[in-house]
């Protein structure tokens, strides 16, 4: 059994609305055993990045969780995107050839909205373009599918988590519905994450890294779970994350990246993780299921 290591903070005892855990305390809807598996921006081992065919690819397989990271054009458009600069994913250096290094930020909307995000990955996914926001919500809704979101550099972007969680309100997914079992915020950001929950303490919150043990009761007043690298989780550390209690009454989880072969998933399925985020959501699924 976890043992309460530190306070349920106020806002908690005040009434927020409580969210489940992604796995090993409440199996899913279909019962599912083991880690709760996390399309890493999509099913991005097989489909462009943050793509929505990547999205919809993952709705293919069967995967319910699907990670993607969100950031802010110049006229204040937030979109789905995880590189700070454009061209790696898109070819932008080839309809703006004089405008390095690219950053996202640099550009417009409509200018972002002009770039081929699917060519580089395969012909077949030529003409793919980088989601907005809004219309990544709407697709993960329209496949039934849940969102583990990161806020990408938040830090270049001041004001980007009260924005996120307009957007996400404004598409419905601030209800208890959502809340509840279908969203989660993440960040490497913990300043970030904070905000997110003084803001909307009802919406489960992610701590991108591996803090040290002795911080984890910081960290419980306003993040639901730590999310490491896998290269640096051990059997030990996950059990002493377990053993604090975050912000909604329910011990920290652990989902750890980015692991993308039956051998690794297998091995961090045995440290009693609670979810694990991959490019092949396929082949853990397979491992650990």
């Amino acid at each position: 059994m976890h043992v309460r290591a530190v306070a349920v903070t106020t806002t908690a005892l005040l009434g927020v609305a409580l969210t489940a855990p992604l796995s090993h305390a409440q199996a899913d809807e279909a019962g599912d055993r083991g880690p709760t598996v996390v399309a890493h921006r999509g099913a991005s081992g097989y489909a462009p990045e943050n793509t929505l065919a990547a999205v919809d690819l993952a709705a293919e397989l069967g995967i319910r969780w699907v990670e993607n990271d969100v950031q802010r054009t110049r006229d204040g458009e937030l979109v789905v995107l995880h590189d700070e600069s454009l061209k790696r994913t898109t070819d932008v250096e080839e309809v703006f050839p004089d405008r390095s290094p690219w950053n996202v930020k640099d550009f417009t909307a409509a200018e972002i909205a002009r770039l081929d995000a699917g060519s580089w990955f395969g012909s077949q996914y030529a003409g793919a373009r980088v989601p907005t926001l809004k219309q990544y919500v709407d697709r993960v809704e329209h496949n039934h599918q849940k969102l583990l979101l990161e806020l990408k550099s938040p830090g270049q972007y001041p004001g980007i988590e009260q924005q996120t969680l307009k957007v996400l309100a404004n598409e419905g997914w601030l209800d208890r519905r959502h809340v509840a079992g279908r969203l989660v915020v993440q960040s490497f950001d913990a300043d970030s994450i904070r905000t997110v929950h003084d803001l909307k303490p009802a919406v489960k919150t992610g701590f991108l890294g591996t803090p040290p043990v002795s911080d984890l009761p910081a960290y419980a007043e306003f993040t639901d779970q730590i999310n490491p690298s896998h290269g640096s989780l051990s059997m030990s550390y996950v059990s002493s994350v377990h053993a604090f209690t975050g912000p909604h009454g329910r011990p920290l989880e652990v989902l750890t990246w980015t692991v993308n072969d039956a051998d690794t998933a297998r091995r961090v399925a045995g440290y009693d993780v609670d979810g694990i985020i991959t490019n092949k959501p396929d082949v853990v699924r397979d491992a650990v299921g």
